[in-house]
């Protein structure tokens, strides 16, 4: 028997799962907050031209090691970049120059048009983070949930097509967190394609489980012990479609949709020290 709509929106909506997570997002709000007033910080530099194509930029503290493009989640229909600046603390500390882009969020426009904005982002970032600081040629990428979807198609993209100044590994590598792999899955979700508006064509296209890597940039993936099972699917779906390109799986036990991030930004968490593995940085 097929899954209803109703059992899909408990695969794949963690809003369900997770009661308490406004509260964690608050939280995230306060800390970030807090880090934009006290790291040395350019806010809202544009990236393209329109108005939701800017990006927050915290310097690495001392000398830069690489810089991370960290894109945010949200279903590709909500969030925004100054709810995710608590992680540039610990990030910063180890010499990393963090990026956090924002992008216009569905049903005003698409996913296509989102998956656009970020390979512009990271094209942006490639020609420019020397100005932050950044070595060239250190362009690594991270993303939560729909941004570990994003992260990933940055993987997908031919970027001498996109651009002939750009070499294949525009981004080095790119760390999936709780990512969606396989959208054909989502577009049977009903509580998020209401919004998100996915058909079946357009969403086997935006597919990177369905698309080879472009490069051999590895990919680095984690997902919570204790997210509901969607989640599971897509992660085992990219290991096993990816397989020749998987780096590593990196191991998150106890963590649901949005505690995973703590994990992060805490100097002990898994995902942290794997992001330091994945730049080829050594801890300060």
């Amino acid at each position: 028997m097929n899954p209803s709509g109703k059992e899909y929106d408990l695969l794949y909506n963690p809003r369900f799962s997770v009661p308490d997570f406004a509260q964690i997002t608050a939280r995230w709000n306060r800390e970030s907050v807090q880090a934009r007033s006290e790291l040395d910080c350019y806010l809202d530099v544009p990236y393209g031209p329109d108005r939701t194509e800017t990006m927050d930029i915290f310097r690495a503290q001392g000398p830069s090691k690489g810089m991370l493009m960290f894109i945010h989640g949200g279903y590709w229909r909500a969030q925004d970049k100054t709810g995710y600046s608590f992680l540039a603390p610990a990030l910063t500390r180890q010499g990393i120059t963090l990026a956090v882009p924002n992008y216009a969020l569905c049903p005003a426009v698409t996913v296509r048009h989102i998956v656009m904005q970020m390979v512009q982002a990271a094209a942006w970032l490639h020609r420019n983070g020397r100005n932050f600081g950044a070595p060239d040629g250190h362009l690594f990428a991270c993303g939560h949930s729909a941004g570990g979807h994003l992260a990933a198609m940055l993987l997908a993209c031919l970027w001498p097509v996109y651009s002939a100044d750009l070499p294949p590994m525009t981004v080095q590598a790119a760390l999936s967190i709780s990512g969606l792999f396989d959208l054909r899955e989502i577009v049977k979700v009903p509580s998020i394609n209401c919004d998100v508006r996915l058909g079946a064509n357009e969403a086997r296209l935006l597919s990177p489980a369905l698309m080879p890597p472009a490069t051999p940039s590895p990919l680095f993936i984690g997902v919570g012990g204790s997210e509901t099972g969607g989640f599971h699917i897509q992660h085992r779906t990219i290991a096993e479609k990816w397989k020749g390109n998987l780096a590593e799986d990196i191991s998150c036990p106890g963590e649901n949709h949005f505690t995973i991030l703590d994990n992060l930004h805490r100097p002990d968490g898994s995902l942290f020290n794997g992001t330091l593995r994945m730049m080829g940085i050594q801890r300060a």
